[in-house]
């Protein structure tokens, strides 16, 4: 890097910086062995600039002035881990199955579609039902295509919502969230039934600091939904691109998810019977692999921190004085394209992170190893708190589509990132690509 491993910049107004950062000085840390003790620095925080965040994405403002529903929300995210996430597997395997015997099963002759509409269509219905649950008040699947609908034209303009761009000027985005929120708050949830553990536990503590008539509810549960959509979505769109790309990945997967099935006495039968719990899943390092391959090449979040006050960071040849005010910032994809960590950084290469038949956790940097060689998730106070129930839905997703279906892609034509969310998140492609499954 020309300017070294940490240096300063004013950002301005070029077609890739993220318009919520533009003005504003912000010091990039890239040698991966500070990321750390930077992190861990408690001048740093990352609670002020998520609930600005917040505030401005969703209309919710009490985070900003109540350190406590903070703190309690938090501890929710142990729901996502151990046996909720056991549940959670399983509901979601469930909720799979009849999302894709709805849509798909009935494809006995070739059908062609826009691989991002499906991953859309498909990935938000089971993410909604699994986490939320089923509408009482009439049919789910008019409920959720809906409530999809208008979340995809709220989400396209999210890059612009978290700016300081007024929200009158961005079209009806401001009917479209109130919509959202509505349709998410304790009135119309109570509409649904089969909450998950997560979503009753962060209810609880919502009624807690609000009345049950507050819509700051609702806009809670937006911030929440959006959380587990909006980069699972992109993430199962690059893994299903990279794969019929290269047909002989699709085959290694295959072949290793066919030796599980047999390995556990199962077989593909009419519908979807194939069961695999967490473990299961786990053990399929090839599968795991790709998708760790598609986070390297196509995360491009930032994991930043506010300076609360002025500090000096040591480091070497020199050390770095960081103001008050300003923004700290690690940059994972230095990390993850840098070719003396990831040979030939630029190519998909499913099998990168399997070595000798198990997962590669080893990769080093100036012949030392390093402790953080993949972040698409964050680190620390930041880390996403649903990575394992991200991962989880794309493998058994996955798992399922190169089981029962023949898959093509159409347009063989390279697809560029839409570069809009650079600095924030899985990036989204540019344009959309033709496949076709049976």
């Amino acid at each position: 890097f020309q300017h070294g491993d940490t240096f300063t910049v004013l950002l301005g107004g070029n077609s890739y910086s993220h318009l919520f950062l533009l003005g504003k000085y912000i010091t990039f840390i890239l040698d991966p062995f500070q990321y750390q003790s930077v992190m861990k620095n408690r001048k740093l925080s990352f609670r002020i600039f998520s609930n600005k965040l917040l505030r401005k994405a969703f209309s919710i403002k009490k985070m900003e002035t109540n350190d406590d529903l903070n703190d309690d929300l938090h501890i929710c995210y142990q729901l996502l881990q151990g046996k909720s996430l056991d549940i959670l597997t399983e509901n979601m395997m469930q909720n799979l199955r009849q999302v894709l015997e709805l849509h798909l099963l009935k494809a006995t002759d070739w059908v062609m579609t826009p691989l991002l509409a499906f991953c859309n269509s498909v990935m938000f219905e089971i993410t909604f039902t699994t986490i939320y649950g089923k509408s009482l008040a009439g049919s789910t699947k008019k409920f959720t295509t809906e409530l999809r609908d208008d979340y995809l034209k709220f989400d396209d303009k999210f890059p612009y919502l978290v700016s300081d761009v007024p929200i009158e000027l961005l079209g009806n985005v401001k009917s479209i969230r109130n919509k959202l929120i509505k349709n998410l708050t304790s009135e119309h949830l109570a509409k649904i039934q089969g909450w998950s553990e997560v979503v009753q536990m962060r209810q609880d503590i919502l009624e807690k600091y609000y009345t049950l008539e507050d819509r700051e509810i609702g806009a809670h549960h937006l911030g929440f939904l959006w959380a587990s959509v909006t980069n699972t979505i992109p993430t199962m769109f690059w893994a299903m691109y990279y794969l019929l790309q290269h047909p002989e990945a699709m085959a290694v997967l295959r072949d290793e998810i066919d030796h599980l099935l047999q390995s556990t006495g199962q077989k593909k039968g009419s519908g979807f019977p194939i069961h695999l719990t967490r473990e299961q899943l786990d053990s399929l390092v090839y599968l795991e692999s790709t998708i760790l391959e598609v986070l390297r090449l196509c995360s491009f979040s930032s994991i930043f921190r506010f300076v609360q006050e002025d500090l000096t960071i040591h480091s070497e040849p020199q050390d770095y004085c960081l103001r008050k005010g300003d923004l700290v910032a690690i940059f994972p994809p230095a990390l993850h394209y840098d070719p003396e960590i990831f040979e030939a950084p630029e190519e998909f290469r499913f099998n990168r992170f399997v070595e000798d038949g198990k997962k590669k956790t080893t990769f080093s940097k100036k012949e030392k190893k390093l402790k953080c060689y993949l972040m698409p998730f964050g680190t620390g106070a930041s880390k996403c708190p649903g990575r394992f129930l991200a991962i989880i839905e794309i493998k058994q997703l996955l798992v399922v589509l190169l089981t029962y279906f023949d898959l093509e892609i159409i347009d063989d034509k390279p697809i560029e990132a839409n570069c809009s969310r650079f600095l924030f998140g899985i990036q989204h492609p540019a344009s959309d690509v033709l496949f076709r499954y049976r």
